[in-house]
């Protein structure tokens, strides 16, 4: 099976989304342009280093060549995943880059392999490649995805005051307190 690499070079919308309640959510990313929509499963944590790696480009953008982020980011409450979820496949590796020449964000996501995926295979169009989704945002659109994955990742469980895991309903083994129970009330 050849390798598919599923470009988007001005979508409607990237965003992060999830499925399920606190504790049990499932992360995806998505890309909607008219009714071409492409989904993506990953770890909680991997959309959090997107989140914050994005940001850190933009700040690395404007400081090195004056660009700065458009204020056309939507406005009101954040979007939600277009449904169905079939997700094309899991993130295992996810680049970033400049498009200095089209002012651009590129964020490529890699799917999961056995392989070792080395630098070399990112952002290349090579056929010995996983599956990857490119998806090429302004600096207002990256910055705004930034923001929005940031906000999805902090609505989950609440962290225990004590040692900052995360509290089921039911409450946590907290290791602050030598493994004795600690309830969602305190």
């Amino acid at each position: 099976m050849s390798r598919q690499v599923h470009v988007f070079r001005s979508p409607d919308r990237f965003l992060a989304g999830t499925i399920g309640q606190p504790g049990e959510r499932e992360f995806f990313l998505q890309v909607v342009d008219g009714r071409r929509v492409l989904s993506v499963s990953c770890e909680k944590q991997q959309v959090a280093v997107l989140a914050d790696r994005l940001g850190s480009l933009i700040t690395e953008v404007a400081k090195r060549f004056g660009a700065t982020a458009d204020s056309a980011a939507p406005s009101g409450t954040d979007p939600l995943l277009t449904t169905p979820v079939d997700a094309e496949f899991r993130v295992g590796t996810m680049g970033l880059a400049w498009d200095g020449e089209g002012s651009q964000v590129i964020v490529e996501l890699l799917a999961l392999s056995e392989e070792d995926v080395g630098e070399e295979i990112v952002l290349e169009d090579r056929e010995d490649g996983p599956d990857a989704l490119r998806v090429f945002l302004s600096l207002g659109e990256a910055q705004h995805f930034a923001d929005q994955a940031q906000r999805v990742v902090e609505a989950g469980r609440p962290p225990c005051p004590l040692c900052a895991n995360p509290l089921d309903a039911e409450g946590h083994i907290c290791p602050r307190l030598n493994g004795y129970h600690r309830g969602a009330s305190g």
